[in-house]
């Protein structure tokens, strides 16, 4: 443990997007006839944000540096002058044949270019959050990110978008062996981490290819080195992905550099019992998902918004939650 504190610093990156803005939908309305994903629920704003600080503040003093990534949008309320806290608008760091974008798949594929970003940092959607102490040993150990390793088969929802999972792995065939990666990284892959989840790597331990993995939907530890991994091998793929101002069923996101950490054996096994994960698609799964925060028994939890028709119980209620848990200001807070 104390080696790993001495390895490296860890920072923090979230990226955002207030899509009630004027200015950002003015951008947004020159596009908006552009083929891609422009579901609501990819850009409105569940105002939350300030209880994200709140919990890196309270929970995980240790961070270095906070990069806090949109298109040049900051809320009213933030501490811009907070020493930890680095604002990086799009243009500072996507190349600008890909401007301006509104595909998080984009922006995620190309974080590895934000300036002075250390070598090991955390990756957070803005409906994910710390609501519980966490040590630097949660995201990384001797150096090594900590993930959880479990094989699953990418099967589409209902929604034809989301075949992302079928690009990644494919992705990951191309460039992996199976049999060679199970040989070389076994107990990895079969650790007692993954609770009721380690069958499933029993059930997908026989065949040619890796039939996908399970995302948990929850902060990613990364190795900068490993998006300039994967740029360099698959550049057409990223190059492609980065052109779409949104989401398209063809993109690759943030996952696969995840996948590709665990095929290079670049991780440590992590609980999965770590975070609760909700889609919150009606009243029952919002409720669900603030008891299951109320109990504290997870560290991280995820708020995702699946076009959820009653928008505004869901962040009132949602608030109400967060507010209970974490009262008080944070110093990014003005």
């Amino acid at each position: 443990m104390k080696n790993n504190k001495q390895i490296e610093k860890i920072d923090f990156v979230i990226i955002w997007v207030d899509g009630d803005d004027p200015e950002w939908q003015k951008e947004y309305n020159k596009y908006r006839n552009v083929d891609g994903d422009k579901r609501n629920s990819r850009f409105r704003d569940m105002e939350l944000l300030q209880y994200w600080f709140r919990g890196v503040e309270k929970f995980t003093p240790w961070v270095n540096k906070i990069y806090f990534v949109t298109c040049g949008q900051k809320p009213t309320w933030l501490n811009t002058n907070h020493p930890k806290l680095v604002c990086i608008n799009h243009k500072d760091y996507i190349p600008k044949q890909y401007l301006p974008t509104f595909s998080s798949h984009t922006i995620e594929d190309n974080l590895h270019r934000i300036k002075d970003l250390s070598e090991r940092f955390v990756y957070f959607n803005d409906d994910t959050f710390i609501i519980k102490s966490m040590q630097p040993e949660d995201f990384f150990k001797n150096g090594l990110p900590c993930e959880s390793a479990v094989m699953n088969y990418s099967a589409p929802r209902k929604e034809p978008l989301n075949l992302v999972p079928f690009v990644n792995v494919a992705t990951i065939n191309r460039n992996f062996i199976k049999k060679d990666v199970l040989r070389k990284n076994l107990r990895k892959f079969f650790s007692f981490k993954y609770n009721k989840y380690l069958i499933k790597n029993f059930q997908f331990i026989i065949g040619t290819w890796f039939p996908g993995f399970k995302y948990f939907h929850l902060p990613t530890s990364f190795l900068k080195s490993t998006f300039e991994e994967v740029w360099q091998k698959e550049y057409d793929l990223l190059d492609k992905t980065s052109s779409h101002k949104f989401r398209v069923l063809t993109d690759v996101n943030q996952w696969l550099f995840k996948d590709w950490q665990i095929c290079s054996g670049k991780f440590y096994p992590r609980n999965t019992n770590i975070g609760y994960y909700a889609v919150i698609d009606s009243d029952t799964a919002l409720y669900n998902a603030i008891a299951a925060m109320k109990k504290r028994k997870y560290k991280l939890f995820c708020a995702n918004d699946e076009d959820y028709e009653n928008f505004d119980l869901m962040k009132s209620e949602l608030k109400k939650a967060f507010n209970d848990l974490l009262p008080e200001k944070s110093k990014f807070e003005i």
